[in-house]
């Protein structure tokens, strides 16, 4: 891209596998994010941010995976996240080698209020950090994006300053974060107008803007600064992210379709224009969606726009017939748009193997050889429990095979026994590693509380429960359900996944798959945070990680 001009559509970054992942409980492995990265891919985003290589040997790991996978020369940008440190961009730098395009997102905070409590730095060093780490980034790739953090809450004046050094020492991108969510969208616009206007060789970097939703208000805050010029656009698919998470993916792009009309003179084109604003392919967001909330455990409430249970249904009698005469009447967009279709029943009990290799290929999943041997097994068991597979059905059972964590401990059994006059009891047999199979058992206030007292029993490894969700993934009394948890550990937060008609052996594998990440955190330790572990002494120390 030539940076000496402006783009004439919206790049689409996407953040989902670093800012997304530091929602608490939404830790994924590398088989995760690379399964998330393939997906991004076919959605059509411009850059993924593959993650922040120099955390722990885990990201690292994971960036340089996916830029092997996905990076090819026909495929998005890959991002690595740095702070300005050299031992962090050097990182970042070494596990985007095999990407085709490679892009070094590095960072320094520049508010008063950063500088003096976490820093620790006066407005001179800071400018000098970034210059200097900028032009030693932009020594080793040639995309460069660099962010003033906490821009929103920034003194303007130091801002402009801080990108105009930035920019000469080689940034290609400047990003503009809201990092805690405090501007309103007519703030927000006339900070990214202001930039435009008093920063003198702005025009040689794209704009880019990177916000949170603590005041509901990301999604609104980067629509106008579209229309100030902003022309990247940072996001996370079902807004993920850090407290209260980061502007949506899928909002963003269906605003910019809907309303193209509107926004078609911020970019210079005919007010009657069809062209799309961003090169998404707008139906793989359901399925985007979907595969995000299975793999991180983050459910998608039943309002969310675009992408809840209830954006395209209608309950009240005027608004029913009004659509059943014409959408238009109550709907402003076709459920087909976004990848939702009518389609339900696909395959039976009968339907061989090759059949439900083709059904998947159709629904755009890519499987192993071994990820489709395990996902059939799944499917006969189901077929024979429910007559009629859907592909709601058959997302589950694949999204429920490809998302879970490494196996420290693996659910050989489980047994339940309950009733108003009975005190519920769970036996279960857990296999470690070595093969060996421990059993044990215990009483509990119901069958989920038994189960997992036993599974406890069994494991001993020291949590806290703080949440437990049972969701219907079809109609009906064979449905199949999906058992979400969370489990609490030392501040951090982890999460288990797991669907199957029966929900008490749902309940239970759920609470295996979170025991096993927390399991491995355990092993690992620590790993470092972008924005709260900060380098205190220039990049000649060793960073604590």
């Amino acid at each position: 891209m030539n940076n000496s001009v402006k783009p004439d559509r919206v790049i689409i970054f996407d953040t989902t596998l670093r800012d997304g992942e530091q929602s608490p409980g939404a830790s994924l492995n590398i088989e995760e994010k690379l399964t998330i990265a393939r997906q991004l891919a076919r959605l059509g985003v411009d850059v993924i941010e593959a993650g922040f290589p120099y955390a722990s040997p885990g990201d690292f790991a994971a960036v340089q995976r996916i830029a092997e996978v996905v990076g090819e020369e026909q495929g998005p940008i890959i991002c690595g996240l740095a702070r300005a440190t050299r031992a962090d961009i050097q990182a970042a730098a070494d596990a985007l080698r095999p990407a085709a395009k490679k892009r070094i997102h590095t960072f320094i905070a520049t508010s008063d209020i950063h500088l003096q409590y976490k820093l620790k730095k006066d407005r001179h060093e800071v400018l000098a950090i970034a210059e200097e780490m900028v032009a030693f980034a932009r020594s080793l790739v040639e995309d460069v994006e660099f962010s003033p953090e906490d821009a929103g809450r920034s003194d303007p004046e130091f801002l402009y300053q801080v990108l105009e050094r930035a920019i000469a020492a080689g940034a290609t991108t400047v990003n503009i974060p809201d990092t805690v969510g405090y501007t309103t969208p007519e703030e927000f616009g006339a900070l990214i107008k202001g930039i435009r206007e008093n920063v003198p060789n702005i025009n040689h970097a794209v704009i880019s803007v990177h916000g949170h939703n603590d005041l509901g208000l990301a999604v609104a805050n980067f629509l106008e600064a579209v229309k100030n010029g902003a022309r990247q656009l940072e996001c996370t698919v079902n807004g993920i992210g850090e407290r209260a998470g980061n502007a949506a993916l899928e909002e963003l792009v269906m605003a910019l379709h809907v309303r193209r009309h509107y926004f078609n003179p911020y970019f210079g084109r005919p007010i009657q224009s069809e062209d799309p604003l961003t090169q998404i392919d707008t139906r793989q967001i359901y399925k985007t969606s979907r595969l995000v909330s299975s793999l991180t455990g983050m459910l998608v409430q039943p309002n969310k726009a675009i992408v809840g249970a209830n954006a395209f249904a209608h309950e009240s009698g005027i608004h029913q017939d009004g659509v059943l005469k014409h959408k238009l009447t109550y709907e402003i967009m076709d459920a087909q748009l976004i990848g939702l279709t009518d389609n339900q029943i696909v395959l039976g009990k009968l339907s061989g193997r090759n059949a439900f290799r083709n059904r998947l290929q159709q629904l755009d999943f890519e499987l192993t050889e071994d990820e489709l041997n395990r996902a059939f097994l799944r499917f006969k068991e189901l077929a024979d429990k429910k007559r009629e597979i859907s592909d709601w059905d058959l997302e589950a059972i694949v999204n429920d095979e490809i998302q879970q964590a490494p196996e420290l401990f693996h659910l050989e059994f489980v047994q339940v026994t309950c009733g108003d006059r009975s005190q519920p009891t769970a036996t279960v047999t857990l296999r470690t590693p070595d093969g060996q199979e421990l059993t044990d058992a215990a009483i509990g206030t119901g069958p989920v509380d038994a189960i997992y007292r036993a599974i406890n029993r069994v494991t001993d490894v020291p949590n806290e429960l703080i949440e437990f969700s049972v969701q219907s993934v079809t109609a009906g009394i064979d449905a199949i359900g999906e058992v979400t948890i969370r489990l609490r550990y030392q501040s951090k937060i982890f999460s288990g996944h797991a669907a199957n008609t029966d929900i008490i052996v749902a309940s239970a594998q759920a609470y295996v798959n979170a025991l096993n990440r927390l399991s491995i955190f355990r092993q690992q330790g620590r790993t470092v945070h972008p924005q709260r572990d900060h380098e205190t002494v220039r990049e000649k120390s060793a960073i604590p990680s």
